[in-house]
Order: C-alpha cells, then sequence, then structure tokens
C-alpha cells in the first residue's frame, strides 16, 4: 500500500502531465508546426523532467535481468493523441538511428544518453535505399532535451555504468507510428521499425 508522500507525489505526477498534454495541445491546435513552436514544448517537457521526486525508482523500476529498457506510459490523450513516456534504459541499450513520422521531445530527469542526429543524404526515391550523414553528436543529460521535427533521424546510445530516466514525449502513441522507418548505417538500407520493447502501464 502507498504511503501518504507517494500517493501526494502520484497525484503531483498526475495534475502536472495532464497540464503538459492539454497546454501542448492548446499550443498545437491551429498553429503550424516548426521548430520554434517545438522548442517551446521541449522546454515545458524539460520543466517536468527537472522534477526528480515524480520518477523515482521506487514508482517506476529499471528493466529486469538482461533486459537494457522499460518503457512507461505515463499520460495520453487518448488512442491516437499526444502521449508521455518515460524511458528506464541501462548502460548498453543502443537503438539504431530512426525517423519518427511525429515530433518528438526528449528531457533528462537521471542519466545521460547520447543522441547522433543524421542528415538524409539521398532523395528517398529508391526503396530500401537510404545514405545518411552524420549532422552532431548531443549528450541529453539532467537539465538538456531535445526536439525533433518528424523527419528528423537519431539513433541513441547509453554509455558507461548508468540506469538513465528519460521523459519521452510525442504526438501519438509510439505503438500507432507503423511508418517509422530505421535506417542501416553498413549497408546503406532502411526499414520500417517495430515499435520495441513492450509499454508498460
Amino acid at each position: 500500500m502507498a504511503n501518504p508522500d507517494q500517493t501526494d507525489i502520484a497525484r503531483s505526477r498526475e495534475e502536472k502531465v495532464k497540464n503538459l498534454i492539454s497546454g501542448t495541445r492548446a499550443m498545437l491546435d491551429g498553429a503550424a508546426l516548426d521548430r520554434p513552436l517545438l522548442d517551446r514544448i521541449r522546454g515545458n517537457l524539460q520543466a517536468l523532467a527537472d522534477q526528480p521526486s515524480l520518477w523515482s525508482e521506487a514508482d517506476f523500476p529499471p528493466p529486469e535481468g538482461e533486459e537494457k529498457q522499460a518503457r512507461y506510459l505515463i499520460g495520453s490523450e487518448g488512442p491516437q493523441g499526444i502521449t508521455l513516456y518515460l524511458n528506464v534504459m541501462r548502460a548498453g541499450k543502443k537503438i539504431p538511428p530512426h525517423n519518427h513520422t511525429v515530433w518528438a521531445c526528449i528531457a533528462a530527469v537521471e542519466g545521460s544518453e547520447h543522441n547522433t542526429l543524421y542528415t538524409r543524404e539521398d532523395d528517398g526515391s529508391v526503396d530500401g535505399h537510404a545514405k545518411l550523414s552524420v549532422r552532431e553528436v548531443f549528450e541529453i543529460a539532467p537539465g538538456q532535451s531535445l526536439a525533433m521535427m518528424p523527419d528528423d533521424i537519431h539513433s541513441v546510445e547509453i554509455r558507461g555504468d548508468q540506469i538513465i530516466r528519460h521523459l519521452h514525449f510525442y504526438d501519438r502513441p509510439l505503438e500507432t507510428l507503423v511508418s517509422r522507418v530505421t535506417f542501416d548505417l553498413d549497408n546503406d538500407t532502411c526499414k520500417i521499425m517495430s515499435v520495441g520493447v513492450k509499454t508498460r502501464t
């Protein structure tokens, strides 16, 4: 049974998450998505990530055994709406280059993940072929966050000996993003990306 402090934290988290999602919807309605708007969304997500007491191990345990990632559903508008997750990942976790097909923001609560951002050099006209070049490597650590437009491409690596907790915020649930593409840098190929680990609720 949750103690009073945990109950208060859960209520506070629920309220703050609802405010983030409803505030994001208010910003997006009737507006054209661009990088300045997305940067405002990123800033609001960062403010939530800057409250580590909301995202403790007691409420969101790390992955068990040999698993490298536990993904928690934190809040959503609904089956097709804006959705917030908490990713808890261990060192050694790697996610290959991929896009999202929707806007996406990441903000660090604890630990750091190295994100490599890519530029696609080909025009996408040849099915299954893609040529990427590295644009930037960005470390997302506490106090830092990243915003990505639908066509932006990144990869993720958790280095060292750590467990990280990062908020991931999307225009739609990951489970609905059936057109995401993952890229093979060694072979200059691409294919549809799976959703990965099962989301915990």
